[in-house]
């Protein structure tokens, strides 16, 4: 079972950071992630990748519960594990093969693969992208005692990440860009990738957050500029991708300065969607 943390973008402007992630955790928590509404998230799609390559994913990396508790009141399993650890691996293991079956038979029927995957997603690891400006509420809940094992685990990994990293200082009017490299001239000019302009910076960055649906990344500019615009200018848009891009607020506290700003807390400080001190790129939309 894989649980992991990568930062892909860390950036700061005088006090404020936001950071990117590229996290990978079982998708049984996939649930607990979404309850924390500060994040901006793309995640792996069941209804986008193949039922062959999920299968052979599991069967390489599969699934299975880090602590088995004994049952109890309550939510948490607060005790030992229980007394029957390998027995109860043995039904987990089963309850696996016997979902892989299945969702050969099913596929085998010709059903679409949006349908025949959901047997996969208990044993199944999910691939998240999340960026946020905000993480206190997270590991103040899940780096708890009574946060399930695998989700603490997750959150471990990411406060060891944020603590070892250091962060990447932006000037007004630079953008936290994840997956797209920032270089500086001797001047001091910030340079994205190999010399994009800022514009196909931004969209090549949105391109590969939103590639994380299908676990592939494609990072040429031809593809991004393609990504992009089937993204932004279909009807309905797809726009969460476009949440992982900011760029620092030239007042970010009383003053309202931009169409990008969204809304003010009771402490006066401006936000932008879920980003505090930060213009979100899908508000400049």
């Amino acid at each position: 079972m894989t649980i992991s943390a990568k930062i892909i973008a860390d950036s700061i402007y005088t006090n404020s950071r936001i950071t990117t992630f590229e996290l990978e955790y079982p998708r049984f928590i996939h649930s607990q992630i979404l309850t924390h509404r500060l994040f901006s998230k793309n995640s792996s799609s069941s209804r986008a990748q193949p039922v062959t390559k999920l299968i052979e994913y599991i069967e390489e990396n599969p699934v299975v519960p880090s602590h088995l508790g004994q049952n109890q009141a309550g939510m948490q399993a607060k005790t030992e594990e229980v007394a029957e650890k390998e027995e109860a691996l043995r039904y987990w293991k089963t309850a696996t093969d016997h979902a892989i079956r299945f969702a050969r038979g099913m596929g085998g029927l010709g059903v679409h693969k949006q349908v025949v995957n959901r047997l996969l997603e208990p044993f199944s690891h999910i691939k998240v992208v999340l960026t946020a400006t905000e993480f206190g509420n997270f590991f103040e809940q899940r780096l708890h005692h009574d946060a399930q094992p695998e989700i603490q685990r997750l959150a471990q990994c990411m406060f060891a990440a944020m603590r070892a990293n250091s962060p990447e200082e932006l000037s007004l009017g630079e953008w936290h860009t994840p997956y797209v490299k920032h270089t500086r001239t001797e001047s001091g000019q910030l340079i994205y990738g190999d010399n994009l302009s800022e514009e196909n910076a931004l969209k090549l960055s949105v391109s590969c957050c939103a590639q994380v649906s299908y676990r592939k990344l494609d990072d040429s500019l031809e593809k991004a500029l393609e990504l992009y615009d089937r993204l932004v200018e279909s009807r309905p848009p797809h726009l969460s991708p476009t949440e992982h891009q900011a760029t620092p607020m030239t007042f970010p506290k009383n003053v309202w300065s931009n169409k990008a700003q969204t809304h003010m807390d009771k402490d006066h400080y401006l936000w932008s969607g879920n980003f505090k001190g930060w213009n979100q790129y899908r508000h400049t939309l």
